[in-house]
């Protein structure tokens, strides 16, 4: 069947389409009068003038390429066409109008005539450099994780050595070690929800001090927002003032206040007062802890500043000042409100946790945590089922005999609230042990008690004893 004009326009209208489409420029080299033909899609992709152009055997082709790529790109297309009569590559190269360098993926196929004798190449190519750019993101952004992954531990590492070498017993470090992993998980969760570009000081102040006590602590200064290093020294540093304060000084007493204010100083740095007052009479310590030594050394450091601390009568006072270089732009995401002492909603246990004959289902897919869990739980006297790992796992367990639950609320990418509705209509209470923010996908919308971590276990098995209690 003979085909019409009609058809074959229609062909090549869809042809063109296509191209435009996938934004892809043709070519084609007559290899008989060795003449490169540019199309204007050609053109617009690879910076070539258009029309038709003396292929030189090939150079005018290879001449753009990048350096670097040349001579593997001309090998690889001339084996590939020798041996399949066709090619597909990607390279490098260096826009003949602007001089941009870009990436180019470019197939061809060879056309012979009815003798075998081979007459042209055509082929089509297609700037890829977005996508190549999106890579070097992807491992650029792995590369930023795994130094940030590995300065955690190795943060984690040196606070638990300074810690155990300035406590006397395990409960004391275990208490001590659990605050300080709070201050730094509670920087880190305020500087991811800005894109890890910075955190408030007034962010960082009320995560802190927030829940302390409500009416005896104050902040106040401008909007300042700092580095992720320097965030999470003023974190530690504020942590170890507040905890300080509530062990020995104004937050130890109910007529005590503690007074937070910061302020921008001519260099573009910053500077921070904490004013204790109506305390116990304060004398200078004996023996300087760890939190001191943070304080005087670390902190400035950190900051590029300084730190100092007077012991006043009438109660602590702490100037620590700040460079330039600790502060940054705000960023274009910042988060609406702290998010400690929004999403814990579990208290410290002031005493030992009975759990005894309760059967408690733990849901965690972290390996070391579920361990950890199920020696806590245990220990107070839980009977304990499972641990699962995966969603399955949990959802088979389920026809159990179960008192009560601790829920992960994520279980390796998977929402755990398939778990927790059917807790929740047979009346069986969960907690939620999560290191999700409010605002970060935990499953909310039930009435439960949330603990972020990192959490101490003592703190989960009081919160599971409380809501076996509540029923």
């Amino acid at each position: 069947m003979a085909t019409t004009a009609s058809e074959t326009n229609l062909d090549r209208d869809r042809l063109e389409l296509a191209l435009q489409s996938a934004r892809l420029g043709e070519y084609e080299w007559d290899l008989v009068r060795d003449i490169f033909c540019v199309s204007a899609r050609m053109a617009a992709v690879t910076g070539l003038p258009v029309g038709d152009w003396p292929a030189g055997g090939g150079e005018l082709l290879y001449s753009g390429l990048h350096p670097e790529d040349r001579e593997s790109t001309r090998r690889t297309m001339e084996e590939s066409m020798r041996a399949t009569g066709r090619f597909e590559t990607e390279y490098r190269r260096i826009r003949d109008d602007d001089g941009r360098t870009v990436w180019m993926r470019s197939s061809g196929l060879l056309v012979r005539d009815a003798d075998g004798r081979a007459i042209k190449v055509c082929g089509v190519v297609q700037d890829v450099s977005d996508r190549h750019l999106e890579e070097e993101r992807r491992r650029t952004l792995m590369s930023e994780l795994d130094h940030r992954v590995k300065n955690v531990l190795a943060t984690v590492q040196a606070l638990a050595f300074q810690t155990a070498k300035r406590t006397t017993s395990l409960d004391s470090f275990l208490a001590t070690f659990a605050g300080r992993l709070k201050a730094m998980g509670s920087a880190n969760e305020l500087l991811t929800a800005a894109r890890w570009r910075g955190a408030a000081i007034g962010h960082l102040a009320a995560a802190e001090l927030g829940g302390l006590a409500p009416h005896q602590t104050r902040w106040d200064g401008p909007e300042l927002f700092l580095t992720p290093r320097a965030a999470n020294a003023l974190s530690l540093a504020l942590h170890e003032l507040a905890t300080n304060a509530v062990k020995f000084g104004a937050l130890s007493t109910e007529t005590g206040r503690v007074d937070l204010r910061w302020s921008r100083i001519a260099d573009g740095g910053f500077e921070l007062f904490w004013t204790e007052s109506g305390g116990p009479s304060v004398t200078p310590p004996i023996r300087k802890g760890f939190g001191s030594t943070l304080l005087a050394q670390v902190t400035g450091r950190e900051l590029n500043g300084e730190t100092e601390v007077e012991y006043r009568r009438g109660g602590v006072r702490v100037r620590l000042r700040a460079s330039a270089a600790a502060v940054v732009e705000r960023p274009e995401q910042v988060p609406e409100a702290p998010v400690r002492q929004a999403v814990e909603t579990v208290s410290h246990p002031t005493g030992p946790t009975d759990l005894t004959g309760a059967r408690v289902l733990i849901v965690e897919d972290a390996v070391l945590l579920a361990l950890e869990l199920e020696t806590g739980l245990a220990d107070a006297g839980a009977e304990v089922i499972g641990p699962a790992y995966e969603l399955s796992e949990a959802m088979a367990l389920l026809d159990q005999q179960i008192d009560a639950a601790v829920l992960d609320a994520n279980l390796n990418g998977l929402s755990v609230t398939p778990v927790a509705e059917a807790l929740a209509a047979r009346g069986i209470p969960f907690v939620f042990a999560t290191g999700y923010g409010d605002s970060a996908g935990a499953p909310l919308g039930f009435d439960a008690p949330i603990i972020r971590k990192p959490y101490d276990v003592t703190q989960v098995a009081a919160a599971v004893a409380a809501v076996l209690h509540a029923l």
